[in-house]
C-alpha cells in the first residue's frame, strides 16, 4: 500500500509539473521541429521577424490575462484595436502631430475599456455578453470613423516603429517586454493585484470582505482596452495603413489561447504573466510555422481552437481536486 501510494504521489507530482510547464515544453518542441523541418529557421532574420510580429499578441494577451484573472473575458480587444487604428488615421489625416495622434488612439481604447468595465461592474452584465456587444459594434464604429475605407498613412515615424532595433531587438518587442514586466509587478506586488485575484477566486467573498470590487473591475477592463489600443497602434504602423476590416481581426482568439495555454485558469483567481508571454510566442510561432508549410489561415485558427480545448482540459484536474 505504501508503494502504491508513493507511485500515485509521484504520478500526481509529474502531472502537476507537466501542467505547470506545458507551455514551455510545447514551445521548445515547436522550435525543435522548425529547426529540423523549416529551412533557414535558425537565423537572426527569422528571430527578428518573429519578434516584430509577436508584440501585438503579447500586449493584448497581457490585458486579457488580467480580465480572465477576475473570472471574466474581453471579446472586444480586436475591435478595440480597430477603433484605435481608425482614430489614429483620422487624427493623422487631419494634420494632428503623430505623438498626439497616437495618444488619442490609446485614449480611445481606454474609453472602450472603461465602458466595458462599467457595464460589467455596475449593470452586472456577464463579461462575455458585455464585451460581445463591443465586438459586434466596435468594428462598425471603426469603419464609420475611416469612412469605410482603408486609409494609407505615410508617416516617417512608423518606419522606425516597424524597423527600429536596439542591440538587434526590435523596439516593439522591447515595449512588449517592458509592459509584461509592469503588468507582472502590478499583479504580484500591489494591492490591486491582490484584489484582482481575490475577485477571480470568489467575487461574493470579496464583496463581503469590503474590497472595492466595482472599482477593480473597471480598472481591469480599462487596462485591457488601453493595451489593445497600444497593440492597434503598433499594428497600424506595421501595416502603414488603417484597415478596420483587418486590424485586430480574431485577436481575441489568439489572446485567449495565449492566456489559457500559459496557465491562467478561465475560472479566475490566477494570473501567470510569464506563461502568457510564452503562450503568445507559441501561438505566433505556430501560425508562422503553418504558413511556412503552406497551410491555410483557417487551419491555424482550427489548431488554436483545439489548443484552447486541450489547455482547459489539462487544467481541469487541478481545479476539481480542490
Amino acid at each position: 500500500m505504501t508503494t502504491l501510494a508513493a507511485t500515485f504521489k509521484d504520478r500526481t507530482a509529474a502531472t502537476t509539473w507537466a501542467r505547470e510547464h506545458g507551455v514551455y515544453i510545447a514551445l521548445a518542441l515547436l522550435i525543435l521541429y522548425n529547426a529540423i523541418a523549416t529551412p533557414n529557421f535558425l537565423t537572426v532574420d527569422t528571430v527578428q521577424l518573429l519578434f516584430s510580429q509577436v508584440p501585438p499578441v503579447i500586449i493584448v494577451s497581457l490585458g486579457m490575462a488580467l480580465v480572465i484573472g477576475t473570472g471574466g473575458v474581453d471579446l472586444s480587444v480586436g475591435a478595440t484595436m480597430a477603433i484605435a487604428s481608425a482614430v489614429l488615421a483620422k487624427l493623422v489625416v487631419g494634420g494632428t502631430p503623430i505623438g498626439v495622434a497616437m495618444a488619442g488612439a490609446v485614449v480611445a481604447g481606454l474609453l472602450v475599456g472603461v465602458f466595458n468595465g462599467m457595464v460589467v461592474a455596475f449593470a452586472r452584465v456577464q463579461p462575455i455578453v458585455a464585451t460581445l456587444g463591443v465586438l459586434v459594434a466596435g468594428r462598425g464604429i471603426a469603419l464609420v470613423i475611416t469612412g469605410g475605407a482603408l486609409v494609407e498613412l505615410f508617416v516617417p515615424f512608423f518606419k522606425e516603429v516597424r524597423l527600429g532595433k536596439f542591440l538587434g531587438v526590435p523596439y516593439v518587442m522591447i515595449v512588449a517586454a517592458l509592459l509584461a514586466v509592469a503588468v507582472s509587478f502590478l499583479v504580484r506586488r500591489t494591492a490591486f493585484g491582490y484584489r484582482l485575484l481575490a475577485i477571480g477566486g470568489n467575487r461574493r467573498a470579496s464583496l463581503l470582505a469590503g474590497l472595492p470590487v466595482r472599482r477593480t473591475l473597471i480598472l481591469v477592463y480599462t487596462i485591457s482596452g488601453t493595451l489593445a489600443a497600444v497593440a492597434g497602434v503598433i499594428a497600424t504602423a506595421r501595416l502603414r495603413a488603417s484597415d478596420p476590416s483587418y486590424i485586430g481581426l480574431l485577436m481575441e482568439l489568439s489572446a485567449i489561447t495565449a492566456v489559457v495555454v500559459g496557465g491562467t485558469s478561465l475560472t479566475g483567481g490566477r494570473v501567470r504573466i510569464l506563461g502568457t508571454v510564452t503562450g503568445a510566442i507559441l501561438i505566433q510561432l505556430l501560425e508562422t510555422t503553418l504558413v511556412s508549410h503552406n497551410a491555410p489561415d483557417s487551419v491555424a485558427r482550427m489548431v488554436e481552437a483545439l489548443i484552447i480545448i486541450a489547455a482547459v482540459y489539462i487544467q481541469r484536474p487541478a481545479r476539481s481536486s480542490r
